[in-house]
């Protein structure tokens, strides 16, 4: 074959895979959906997440059942600043709402009661306490400006695992892409005052970020149950992050709800 053949040869060659490429590329374009708003926080739901829950405190019972002694802030990683604060606390105090703030009111043993309030807002109450928190999706920008609060200002997402690209053999889309099951529930607060880690006065700034996830999971005997892990950066107080994991059982009904009001005066 003279050089010149080759050379067409070797041209064609490439012109046709890319060809094929290109049109690789169009048949997975076109099995993609067009994009649109996103979906809803309660529409985009990968899991119910609504009903009443009981905590089931099977960890750090000393540090959330009873009000542990002043000076106990084992296994928080405090700076100076944040254990001469947690030092001032006097039994005086115990009972107080600092202590239901943001970042301790998941550790307390409570009963949650979760309903949407809007197709982009899922409310949080407790009965301990009768804290209400609003988690906010398909929020853009910075936090809405405003008196801070016990609960702050929460955005929240869904994480979702990774869509699937659809299979391709020789070139040609044989499937649709996928969305496997599952994920969980992502909140940042923000914009709240200062609070209690534990009963005892152990603290957070208002200066801290409270990044949550909520995951769940049904146990052998059919139990719904639910995890809370929550992850409290504090610049002021913490010298690192300070790492907690609640768990909450699916009650069958709301007969349990027991408000128990925090203490206003006892801060």
């Amino acid at each position: 074959m003279s050089r010149n053949l080759f050379n067409r040869a070797v041209a064609a060659l490439a012109c046709g895979g890319a060809l094929a490429a290109a049109a690789s590329t169009a048949v997975l374009a076109a099995a993609a959906p067009p994009p649109g708003p996103p979906a809803t926080g309660k529409a985009g739901a990968p899991w119910d997440l609504t009903g009443t829950w009981v905590s089931i405190v099977n960890e750090d019972w000393r540090w959330r059942m009873v009000t542990p002694p002043k000076g106990d802030y084992a296994s928080v990683p405090l700076t100076p600043a944040g254990r001469a604060t947690a030092d001032t606390w006097t039994p005086a105090q115990d009972g107080s709402c600092k202590a239901y703030g943001v970042g301790g009111i998941m550790r307390m043993p409570t009963r949650l009661r979760i309903t949407w309030a809007a197709d982009d807002q899922m409310k949080i109450e407790t009965d301990a306490g009768v804290q209400t928190r609003e988690l906010n999706f398909n929020v853009r920008g910075p936090a809405p400006a405003g008196a801070r609060t016990l609960q702050g200002y929460s955005t929240a997402e869904w994480q979702k695992p990774a869509l699937q690209a659809a299979p391709v053999a020789g070139g040609i889309v044989v499937g649709a892409a996928f969305q496997p099951p599952g994920g969980v529930l992502k909140v940042v607060t923000v914009n709240h005052t200062a609070g209690w880690l534990r009963k005892n006065g152990v603290p957070y700034s208002e200066n801290a970020t409270v990044t949550e996830y909520f995951d769940r999971w049904q146990s052998p005997d059919n139990k719904e149950w639910m995890s809370v892990t929550t992850v409290i950066n504090d610049p002021v107080n913490l010298n690192g992050p300070f790492f907690t994991s609640s768990h909450f059982r699916r009650e069958d009904d709301n007969s349990k709800w027991r408000p128990r009001p925090c203490r206003s005066d006892a801060s």
